[in-house]
């Protein structure tokens, strides 16, 4: 049997840390959005379920959602935190990516829509059934904790965590 020696490099959780962008460093810049991700991590916070604060520096729920999530009652609640953050924080283009397979996509873009309108955030929403693939393409700035689009991302930004630390929300840590 022959035994190999396998060097691991540093860890993907630094590289990750050290590409992961704070608010104020959106201005003039093109930021994509991983939709449900944010909003159902958003969502999750507000509403006060469990979120963590992973080992690699980012905010994730527990909940499992994806095809069978269902917009709730916060989801608007999240999206408004979420765009208000973005609007403050002036870039030059928001690309908000929603999964086209989960139930209602379309209507809760328009709605993102008319918000990003009213708020004066240019950008557009978009419904496509290869969100990630999308985002590991882009080539942008990308909001997500979603490890394999983070690891495909020149620069990364975790929106929920911003927004917690707004509001003094305190995470657990694993």
């Amino acid at each position: 049997m022959l035994l190999q020696r396998v060097i691991i490099p540093a860890g993907k959780a630094l590289s990750r840390m050290s590409r992961t962008l704070r608010l104020h460093e959106l201005r003039d810049r093109e930021v994509f959005l991983d939709g449900y991700n944010c909003i159902i991590t958003s969502e999750s916070l507000l509403a006060g379920f469990p979120v963590y604060l992973c080992d690699d520096g980012f905010l994730r729920d527990t909940r499992g959602f994806f095809r069978r999530y269902r917009a709730g009652a916060g989801v608007i609640w999240a999206v408004h935190e979420t765009l208000g953050l973005l609007a403050e924080a002036g870039p030059k283009w928001v690309e908000f990516l929603l999964d086209s397979q989960i139930s209602r996509s379309g209507e809760l873009a328009a709605e993102i829509r008319g918000l990003m309108a009213r708020m004066d955030l240019p950008g557009e929403v978009l419904c496509l059934r290869d969100v990630d693939r999308q985002l590991k393409g882009c080539g942008k700035i990308v909001a997500s904790s979603d490890g394999i689009v983070i690891d495909f991302a020149p620069e990364a930004i975790d929106l929920p965590a911003e927004i917690a630390r707004r509001r003094g929300i305190k995470a657990r840590i694993i």
